[in-house]
């Protein structure tokens, strides 16, 4: 049996719990781990419930409160979980704006979540971001290992995130992983306040309106990545052996690196009349300007064999098409 295959076997014995299951990347890992593992194999988990959905009526859901150790103790316990994909967080710009709440919920209960998994010896999934660097790391081809310094309190939770996941691995022999993911496109879950956010608003902007006003300036360049890809990359590096990596934690991961500009000029292919404006955003901007333009992910490749399935083009191809049925 090959060890990924050993490994999804092992994971059933016990369930997986995501917290933030209605997010950005919950609302989509939810039903992928479910076809993947069983529906009885997941606990999705939110602050509060929402109506009902392909999360909440597909299997188990869980009010959970993060910020009480109490509350995720008493879950781990119920359903016997294994692994925690640990999804619940405040994105960039809304953290700026209110910073305190940002670090409680984007540190303080990452930091609760390793507390219950130490005692239950649960593994642990933690999603870093390009936010983790700041404005004097490396632009181009940003390496594994290089300094980050970032200048939002989001970033700055993801980077003492990493931290705390290395210490946990190293001082208790915790399972832990986590990816640096770049901005995330998806057709499921409509903006939350993300600095990448445009790459997703344009797209429904595009099929209704023809056009569309950028919170960017046209040349910005980051790294992007289409949800499939993303969901894709965490289940590989969850089921990945563990002997082959030697950085565990915080691996760089990117698709594609594009501008506002060169998006909209795929998008132009098929709608040949839209429009893009730019009103750009100041606050977005700056933090835009403090992410790298591309990231070196050869460690991901190496490690555990990453590879994404999508570009741009094939990218752009697919939303459209997700986007036109989902707005009929």
């Amino acid at each position: 049996m090959r060890i990924a295959e050993l490994r999804a076997t092992l994971a059933m014995m016990k369930k997986m719990l995501v917290t933030g299951a209605l997010g950005q990347i919950g609302s989509e890992l939810v039903p992928a781990l479910r076809e993947r593992y069983g529906s009885e194999a997941i606990v999705a988990s939110g602050i509060r419930f929402r109506p009902v959905n392909s999360v909440t009526e597909g299997g188990t859901f869980e009010i959970l409160d993060c910020t009480s150790v109490d509350d995720i103790s008493a879950i781990v316990q119920r359903h016997d979980v294994g692994t925690i994909y640990h999804m619940a967080a405040i994105m960039s710009a809304i953290g700026e704006k209110k910073p305190e709440e940002a670090w409680d919920l984007n540190f303080g209960a990452f930091a609760n979540i390793l507390k219950v998994a130490r005692q239950h010896r649960c593994a642990v999934f933690f999603p870093s971001s390009i936010g983790a660097f700041g404005p004097t790391t490396p632009s181009q081809n940003t390496p594994q290992d290089t300094l980050q310094r970032p200048t939002t309190i989001y970033g700055v939770a993801k980077v003492a995130g990493e931290m705390l996941s290395d210490y946990y691995a190293a001082r208790f022999g915790l399972d832990t992983r986590g990816l640096r993911l770049p901005g995330l496109i998806s057709n499921v879950t409509p903006p939350g306040g993300g600095t990448t956010d445009y790459a997703v608003d344009i797209f429904y902007q595009a099929v209704r309106e023809k056009r569309y006003a950028c919170f960017l300036r046209a040349e910005t360049r980051l790294d992007m990545m289409y949800m499939p890809d993303a969901i894709s990359s965490i289940t590989q590096l969850m089921e990945a052996d563990a002997s082959r990596l030697k950085h565990r934690n915080a691996f760089n991961v990117t698709a594609m690196s594009i501008t506002p500009a060169e998006l909209a000029a795929e998008i132009q292919r098929y709608i040949p009349d839209f429009v893009m404006d730019y009103d750009v955003d100041p606050l977005r901007q700056e933090i835009a300007d403090s992410w790298p333009d591309s990231m070196d992910d050869s460690a991901a490749r190496a490690e555990w064999d990453w590879s994404p399935r999508y570009d741009l083009a094939s990218m752009t191809k697919d939303m459209l098409k997700k986007v036109r049925t989902k707005l009929k």
